[in-house]
């Protein structure tokens, strides 16, 4: 007999195995081809290649900044770290970002089939009411059965996981780390859970809270787990059977209440710019907003159409009737899953862990300028799958062919959704089509518009971006018209057009007297205009909006550093290398100007070497002008060797990019060094320093 359980135990083993591989090379046939997409122009530059402090890579510096300073108006350090690797290993080559969230997205899909087929089989011998170890054969063959008919099941909701097109934007999207990230510790939390269930102690229970933890400084959503866990508890756990083990439960997951309590916190204050902006939103639409969402996420999770990067708030113009029919089938589900609590346990579980889990991002709270998003189903679609998948198992039970048709509508189910992924996710080429599909879907997309045109003005063609930031304006729903006008501006700027372009700025103040970025750049364009005092007070204005826009203080410091204000230069200098983000420009002017000031009491060579490092570091070396601050700052510290050596590497450099002036200038430095003599630029003295 023990021979016979090794051999069906072995058989599931391999099944199980099969499947595994099976998973993995699904999800990579549709987002394999991620590896051949570029980044986008919708917050990857914000959370990785415009991000000084994530393309400075891996250093102690970062990974503290990651722990104390918000990132891209969030906090969730570990996601941070995982793009300072990134960016570490890969640079600027988005294939290589591509490449890591496919590999946790496929991490994920795995552990959510192994966590299922665990959770779901039949309960251990304690919790049947026979003592460890007192199990018999028959007892035993019954569990081996139970599990071996829940693989199935389990493999089916993983593999919707996998390539569900509503999973396209988690997965294709560089910025969207945070869920995959998140995704990995959630299933690591519910295992460890379930690990901890089996056999109660504080050691399980103290691994549940670590990676707990670090699943909330990946992405502050899984702040709803307690509630999740409290679900599994009563489906397919079995450990609530009446109120008294309701409340036992309940009062386990009291210490984890304090860190979902702590990272809403955290996010609220990272995000309090954010909410700022949408704080024109009454409550009352919000609340419309989130109603129908509900809805709208079972229905894309149906049917999967017409999926767009952005959908327009639709302020208060969602009919009454829709409304109204949202509210109706959320309470009558509701209903159906209460009711069927005994019989059906799995659709109470399933149903209320969909609607738990989107609770922070159903737009009671709202961040950001979109009704809904496709990411934000990532976890909480799971509910609905395992609720519908294991009533398709119960309801079919006595069907005549019930394996066929089973397996059949399975792959079909399958076959079509990894299909459609794999067409959306080929949207997310680059930012040019990926803004095109937008809008073939939601014509009325004001930021598709806008970030196509974006795209258009990037690729040196402001021409064609000109057009689409009028179309953006003149959309049904205008919600960033706080930004279209700047975007204008930009774009007569770039042409060389100042007159617009002071035109659009001006026009985007009238709407947004707050918009402290068409302030900062209404300034610069009266700069090259010559108008220096004018575009002082707009930079001036822009800091009072906005206290740490180091922009502002750069180009203060540059304003100042012109009119031969050298101390109030490097006052605003120090401000903008201090920022959350330093400016690269900022540490590197502060750095020549602490190195070569002809006046003494400006120069402080050590502190000018340790800026210019940082630059250097920072760009990662690939900046000539920067080379020669740093071997100007060694030579002002007398390390005259290291000053010859780096500044014969940034002449290199220089006659490799054919920047002919910037090489006379450092052949004229490395013989200077030679002869043991600093470098001393006179043009600071007369107000016009150019490093």
């Amino acid at each position: 007999m023990r021979a016979i359980f090794r051999t069906w135990a072995s058989g599931t083993i391999r099944l199980v195995l099969a499947l595994c591989v099976s998973l993995a090379a699904l999800t990579w046939l549709v987002f394999g081809q991620t590896l051949r997409s570029d980044f986008v122009n919708y917050d990857d530059d914000i959370y990785v290649y415009g991000n000084p402090r994530v393309t400075s890579g891996v250093t102690v510096d970062s990974v503290e900044w990651a722990f104390t300073h918000s990132h891209a108006h969030n906090w969730h350090p570990l996601t941070t770290i995982s793009h300072l690797l990134d960016w570490q290993l890969y640079g600027q080559n988005p294939s290589g970002h591509h490449f890591t969230s496919v590999v946790l997205h496929t991490i994920a899909v795995l552990l959510l089939f192994l966590l299922l087929r665990k959770m779901t089989g039949s309960p251990p011998p304690a919790q049947r009411g026979l003592r460890p170890g007192g199990s018999s054969p028959r007892d035993e063959s019954v569990r081996l059965a139970d599990r071996t008919v829940n693989i199935w099941p389990s493999a089916f909701v993983a593999a919707v996981f996998a390539i569900h097109p509503l999973h396209v934007e988690s997965v294709a999207w560089i910025a969207e780390r945070k869920d995959l990230l998140s995704a990995v510790f959630f299933m690591l939390t519910l295992a460890a859970y379930v690990h901890y269930t089996r056999k109660q102690t504080l050691g399980r229970y103290v691994t549940m809270l670590v990676l707990l933890v670090c699943g909330l400084m990946s992405k502050p959503m899984l702040m709803t787990v307690p509630f999740v866990l409290l679900l599994l508890d009563y489906w397919p756990l079995k450990r609530v059977i009446d109120f008294r083990t309701l409340r036992m439960s309940a009062f386990e997951k009291v210490p984890l209440v304090p860190l979902s309590l702590a990272s809403c916190v955290a996010t609220i204050s990272a995000q309090r710019e954010a909410v700022g902006a949408m704080a024109q939103l009454p409550l009352s639409w919000r609340i419309n907003n989130a109603f129908v969402s509900y809805i709208t996420y079972i229905a894309k999770t149906l049917w999967p159409t017409k999926l767009a990067v952005f959908y327009p708030h639709p302020e208060d113009q969602l009919p009454r009737w829709e409304i109204f029919l949202a509210v109706g089938l959320l309470i009558g589900i509701s209903a159906i899953a209460v009711a069927l609590r005994k019989s059906r346990p799995y659709v109470l579980t399933g149903w209320f862990w969909y609607l738990g889990m989107l609770v922070p991002v159903i737009g009671l709270f709202q961040i950001g300028i979109q009704s809904h998003a496709d990411r934000y189903t990532y976890l909480p679609q799971i509910g609905l799958v395992i609720a519908f998948t294991w009533a398709i198992v119960d309801l079919s039970t006595h069907w005549r062919y019930r394996k066929p048709a089973l397996a059949i509508a399975a792959t079909t189910i399958l076959g079509a959704s990894a299909a459609c992924a794999w067409n959306q996710t080929s949207f997310w080429k680059n930012s040019g089509t990926l803004w095109k599909r937008a809008l073939a879907v939601t014509p009325d997309n004001d930021l598709a518009h806008n970030n196509l045109g974006m795209f258009y003005e990037q690729s040196d063609n402001p021409d064609a971006a000109i057009p689409q930031y009028k179309s953006a304006l003149q959309a049904r729903y205008r919600v960033i018209s706080p930004v279209v006008y700047y975007n204008l501006g930009n774009a007569f700027f770039r042409k060389g057009q100042l007159d617009q372009a002071v035109a659009y700025y001006e026009g985007a103040l009238q709407l947004q007297p707050d918009l402290a970025t068409a302030h900062h750049n209404l300034g610069v364009v009266l700069f090259h205009k010559g108008q220096i005092d004018e575009a002082i007070a707009h930079w001036r204005q822009a800091l009072l909006i906005q206290p740490e826009y180091t922009e502002a203080h750069t180009s203060l410091g540059n304003a100042f550093l012109r009119k031969g204000s050298l101390r109030e230069a490097i006052d605003h200098y120090e401000k903008a290398i201090a920022a959350p983000q330093p400016s690269l420009f900022a540490l590197n002017t502060l750095a020549w100007i602490l190195s070569t000031c002809p006046d003494a009491s400006f120069r402080n060579g050590p502190r000018g070497v340790e800026l210019a490092r940082q630059a250097v570091q920072f760009s990662r070396g690939e900046n000539s002008s920067f080379l020669r601050t740093l071997a100007a700052a060694y030579a002002e510290v007398g390390q005259f060797n290291d000053a010859i050596e780096v500044a014969n590497v940034a002449l290199q450099r220089a006659n490799a990019q054919r920047e002919t002036a910037l090489a006379n200038k450092l052949q004229q430095d490395v013989d200077l060094y030679r002869m043991n003599f600093p470098l001393r630029d006179r043009s600071l003295t007369n107000s016009q320093a150019a490093p």
